[in-house]
């Protein structure tokens, strides 16, 4: 979702701004700009597309100044243009906003009945425009903010600049986080730690609601009754360092080779390798008394949250229901005394993530997340929190930070199953065990590379696949299904393989490759079956089994991948890299955008 960075500085902002812009390029964005003070005026540059086209014309026109704030904008209220691009202006007031101003229009046609005349189609230039008209009316940049900030609806993060104060910035979240950076004399604003971690590391998150006014000397935080408060200002462990490529063409090619690494370095975090024990942090959850567990999560997350179903049911005897953030909510559902609610969530921005996170604290459950950024908002509102070790994720498709979500939550399972005496010592040691193969494995599976770039030629010019899977298997059919649709827009389905013949068989023909995800473990043979279906009607299939699987299926398949025999407790994990790289070489073969697919946005900040 959109990207905010705003400076109050002692150098040129210009180029700092744009630096701070291609670190928030991972969240998504289809046009960028940024504004700059110089004596007094407002000057702006922006530019639809990519940060290149706006670098370009900064090299034609620059901007000079030393407070300015830049954005990278993902088009919801009017279409990507220069016209609706970010940052909007009057000539008294400039202003970068993420989120939805849902009550914009009746705000619209206020401020156009006084003469105003707004340039784009966006919601964000009428709080520009709402402002001026407090200000023009005789409030100082304060008051007028507050006043505006209280007709406002709806989920956001804004970050204001005056013209005629260049030592004065305002800052507003609701909604939609939004950090502020302390330096030597000079302070920032950003949608993340990542954006500002080359210009400080001292941070202070807004909370919701939060409002605040920075000067080069500090920040002055008020609530939403306009009361000061205080935040607390953290060391962020976000590195400075610019996030590469590495010399792989993509991010997401270059992500999905680091999972080996990312995730031994989540398995060294909870479990003792020389004990075979897991060991979670200390928190505020007795794992031994939780009734019934409630898995909240959005996309990927929620495939994740499948898979642990799967296992939290079987090994640790604990009912499970899994639910799509964006609706869990508005079913009001009734939840169990002694319960337990478990967030997934990559950015822990995740609104609609967030929002069933309250619900489910007012509804009296234990809140437990798991994420890959501990200061995120849904960690601090969190009980506990298991942090997944997969570091920065630039591609929008997620790689990386699912598997090492399917690590913690394999632990997590573990560590239930302990504390509800359904797993033993014998068998902890057992999964823990074949848990310190998967990053070895995981490296074999990097292996079929290339011979799965081969594959990606037999369904780069299908428009339709299909993906089965049964089991823990059924995840990861939908997992790669949504991989596919995501980067190489090729509509693709994921089905429980026995659902085949309840309507999806009647897609098969030889046009249709058939992805089948089927390890050799106790649901083999009915997956065969429905394996052998799809061929008898000409389906052309592409089987992901291991070698044992392999051997006794792999003839009858268009093209095989033979995985390493591992645990069947571990085999999601690893079947996650196939279908990624499946569709990584697919979208290449079809000339996508592959890290920042066209609509698409990594952090879903707004409903």
């Amino acid at each position: 979702m959109c990207g905010i960075i705003g400076i109050i500085g002692k150098a040129e902002a210009a180029p700092l701004l744009i630096e701070g812009l291609k670190r928030l390029e991972y969240r998504g964005y289809d046009s960028a700009g940024i504004a700059t003070l110089n004596d007094g005026v407002i000057e702006r540059r922006r530019a639809e597309g990519k940060l290149l086209n706006l670098e370009e014309r900064l090299s034609v026109e620059p901007l000079v100044g030393t407070t300015g704030i830049g954005h990278t904008r993902w088009a919801t209220h009017g279409v990507p243009n220069e016209e609706n691009a970010h940052p909007h202006a009057t000539s008294r007031v400039v202003i970068v906003h993420n989120g939805i101003i849902e009550n914009f229009q009746e705000l619209k046609d206020e401020v156009e009945t006084t003469g105003a005349v707004l340039a784009s189609e966006t919601d964000t230039e009428v709080v520009a425009h709402v402002i001026t008209s407090y200000l023009d009316g005789g409030d100082d940049p304060q008051t007028a903010t507050s006043k505006t900030l209280k007709r406002l609806q709806g989920a956001f993060s804004l970050g204001i600049l005056f013209a005629d104060n260049p030592d004065l910035m305002i800052a507003a979240r609701r909604g939609t986080p939004l950090a502020i950076g302390f330096g030597e004399g000079e302070m920032f604003i950003g949608s993340d730690a990542l954006a500002l971690a080359p210009l400080t590391r001292q941070i202070m998150y807004l909370e919701d609601g939060d409002w605040a006014v920075i000067t080069g000397a500090g920040a002055t935080v008020f609530d939403e009754a306009d009361a000061e408060i205080t935040r607390p200002v953290r060391k962020t462990e976000v590195s400075g360092e610019a996030v590469g490529k590495g010399g792989y063409d993509h991010f997401m090619l270059k992500e999905i080779y680091e999972q080996p690494q990312v995730i031994g370095d989540t398995l060294h975090s909870y479990v003792n390798p020389a004990t075979r024990q897991v060991g979670l942090p200390d928190m505020d959850i007795d794992l031994s008394s939780v009734s019934k567990v409630t898995i909240i999560a959005c996309g990927t997350s929620y495939y994740a949250g499948l898979v642990a179903k799967y296992w939290i049911e079987s090994h640790a005897r604990v009912p499970v229901e899994v639910d799509v953030a964006s609706e869990f909510r508005y079913r009001a559902a009734a939840m169990p005394g002694n319960g337990l609610a478990l967030f997934i969530s990559q950015s822990g921005e995740t609104l609609d993530t967030l929002a069933a996170l309250r619900y489910a604290r007012g509804e009296g459950q234990k809140i437990l997340s798991i994420v890959n950024v501990p200061e995120s908002t849904i960690a601090r509102e969190s009980d506990a929190v298991l942090q997944t070790y997969a570091g920065p994720e630039v591609g929008v498709a997620s790689t990386k930070a699912m598997t090492t979500q399917l690590t913690v939550l394999a632990c997590l399972t573990i560590a239930l199953g302990r504390a509800k005496d359904s797993i033993d010592h014998d068998r902890e040691a057992s999964l823990v065990g074949a848990l310190a193969e998967v990053p070895a494995r995981a490296a074999d599976v990097l292996n079929h590379d290339e011979h799965l770039r081969e594959l990606a030629k037999e369904i780069s010019d299908a428009r339709d696949v299909l993906y089965l899977g049964r089991g823990v298997s059924y995840p990861v059919a939908l997992e790669g299904a949504l991989k596919l649709k995501e980067i190489s827009y090729i509509h693709a389905e994921g089905y429980a393989a026995g659902e085949m013949k309840h309507g999806p068989i009647a897609l098969i023909d030889d046009g249709v490759p058939v992805i089948v995800i089927a390890p050799k473990d106790e649901l083999f043979e009915k997956t065969a079956s429905n394996m052998q279906e799809v061929i008898a009607r000409g389906g052309r299939v592409i089987f992901i089994s291991d070698t044992d699987g392999a051997a006794v299926l792999g003839k009858l398949a268009a093209g095989v991948v033979a995985l390493p025999v591992v645990d069947a407790f571990v085999t999601p994990i690893l079947n996650m890299i196939p279908v990624q790289l499946l569709a990584y070489h697919t979208a290449v073969l079809k000339g996508t955008d592959v890290d920042q697919p066209r609509n698409l946005a990594k952090s879903v900040t707004v409903e």
